[in-house]
């Protein structure tokens, strides 16, 4: 019963999401691709739109070029070849959010705006908040079109993808959520009195 009162939840967040309320202006943009282009075209209009300094393309197919994914975007072409960098390290939701931070980190950017498709949307924030703790995030999911967010039981392809990403939304909340139960470290009220009072504690991401 409370896995599916959480289902429910879940599903009417996705719903919810979209349209996007109009995010703050931030450091920088950065999209997940995925199946649909409508997200690159989103994130593109908002880089023109002044929301970013620059935007990152996650996940880009390694074979494609900067050509390809112009065309891809839409974008108008002085801001897409000053202003905008390709990551083609990322193969999953996991290696986007490294691969965000690494670019995060380097530019020294203190807020983004995330865009992905609304399902994605949980999860993708979930694993970026994991690895950028210290920067702010501004969701702005996009619509799938082949997914009825009201009515995605329906369906049998919609029901499974509601459910898949579900479930591995809780998967990253039970990791966080176990993570998070060890002891934090604390910083050093003076120098240390020997070996056996240090310690040192890896995660990770």
């Amino acid at each position: 019963m409370i896995w599916v009162l959480g289902l429910l939840a879940f599903t009417s967040r996705v719903e919810r999401s979209t349209p996007a309320a109009d995010p703050p202006v931030s450091d920088g943009v950065v999209v997940l691709t995925g199946a649909s282009n409508l997200r690159l075209e989103a994130a593109t209009k908002l880089l023109e739109a002044g929301k970013g300094q620059r935007l990152l393309i996650s996940g880009v197919n390694r074979e494609a070029t900067r050509a390809d994914v112009l065309d891809v975007t839409k974008a108008v072409k002085p801001i897409y070849d000053c202003c905008v960098d390709l990551g083609f390290a990322a193969a999953d939701t996991v290696g986007n959010a490294r691969e965000t931070a690494e670019w995060a980190k380097a530019r020294g950017y203190k807020s983004l705006i995330v865009v992905t498709a609304d399902y994605h949307m949980p999860r993708s924030m979930l694993e970026l908040h994991a690895t950028l703790p210290d920067v702010e995030l501004h969701a702005y999911p996009v619509a799938t079109e082949s997914l009825n967010a009201r009515r995605w039981w329906k369906r049998s392809y919609t029901a499974r993808r509601m459910i898949v990403e579900y479930c591995k939304y809780l998967a990253i909340l039970g990791r966080e959520a176990f993570l998070n139960l060890g002891p934090k470290d604390k910083p050093a009220d003076g120098p240390a009195k020997g070996p056996a009072d240090t310690s040192a504690k890896e995660k990770d991401s």
